[in-house]
């Protein structure tokens, strides 16, 4: 089974060291994402492939005609799978990896549970006939981010996708083609984005003042350690690969613009204070709102290309 070659020593003390001076290795600040391309499919609807720096996804929508959940009869579905090929990264070996499982549990809270799409649209006939979406995430390439890059590229992929539209005459259900009627948008009641942070703790010697007399430091350091070690959390937005393997812990932040938490998931054993925790969520609404404008306008570029037909 081949796995992913770990960072050396070397790699990640040079990485935290350029840290600590408050640099990273692509040449970001500390609290700089990297820039977002969008690329819509000009054939399919409903297709949209997403760059984040190296990191690709690409994000497919179709539909079918299923009967509902019984206890849900008027509600259509919406269904959210995940492929990782080695094609990404030599981590993903066809194996459902605890990486793989934590990626695909919180897009699926932050589109399935969050109920972004308006369920009930998707009924035909009550308790017989309902639409059910399903969305298929890609991972092409992996260098940090998965979450962030698969977060936009469902939900523009969900804004751009067209259903067929559907007469229903008594029992009778026909679905109309794209030359008969011109297919039907979906409903989407919010846009939630997904901003991951990285967590580091830098370590700094500072010398301690070990006369023990009026005016010492009173610690812990003895003539014989004349120094201390201070720990200085540090917090990092958009982590590459090689930051997500050297930090001490992650949390993936999903926000809409109506200032709501949809999901939010920690990684990592590292503990995060409640003032850090409302501090990222700030600045993950903050981040968010021009990606939720832009992931709103592929409804015009759907529009468009359905006007193009």
């Amino acid at each position: 089974m081949v796995r992913e070659v770990e960072p050396s020593l070397n790699e990640k003390t040079f990485l935290l060291q350029a840290l600590h001076q408050g640099l990273r290795l692509d040449g970001r600040s500390p609290v700089e994402r990297r820039e977002l391309e969008a690329e819509v499919n000009p054939q399919d609807l409903g297709v949209v492939t997403v760059r984040l720096g190296q990191t690709k996804v690409t994000a497919s929508v179709s539909c079918e005609i299923v009967r509902p959940f019984p206890d849900r009869p008027t509600e259509g579905l919406l269904v959210i799978a995940s492929e990782f090929g080695t094609m990404a990264s030599p981590a993903f070996d066809g194996q459902r990896s605890d990486e793989e499982v934590f990626i695909a549990r919180h897009v699926d809270k932050t589109l399935r549970r969050s109920r972004c799409i308006d369920l009930e649209g998707l009924c035909i006939v009550a308790g017989e006939k309902v639409w059910s979406i399903r969305v298929d995430l890609h991972f092409l390439d992996h260098d940090g981010s998965l979450l962030d890059a698969a977060c936009f590229a469902a939900i523009s992929a969900l804004t751009h996708f067209r259903r067929p539209d559907v007469s229903v005459i008594g029992e009778e259900v026909t679905v109309h083609s794209i030359e008969e009627r011109n297919p039907v948008p979906l409903g989407i009641h919010h846009y939630p984005i997904c901003i991951t942070f990285a967590f580091f703790e830098l370590r700094e010697a500072t010398l301690n003042n070990t006369s023990g007399g009026e005016g010492g430091s009173g610690g812990a350091a003895t003539a014989a350690d004349p120094t201390a070690e201070v720990i200085q959390q540090l917090c990092v937005v958009d982590p590459t690969l090689l930051e997500e393997q050297a930090c001490k812990g992650r949390m993936s932040v999903s926000i809409n613009s109506h200032h709501e938490i949809c999901a939010i998931s920690k990684a990592g054993g590292m503990p995060l204070d409640h003032d850090l925790i409302i501090e990222c969520s700030k600045h993950a609404l903050k981040m968010a709102r021009p990606l939720i404008t832009k992931a709103k306008s592929f409804a015009t570029s759907a529009t468009a290309k359905k006007a193009t037909k």
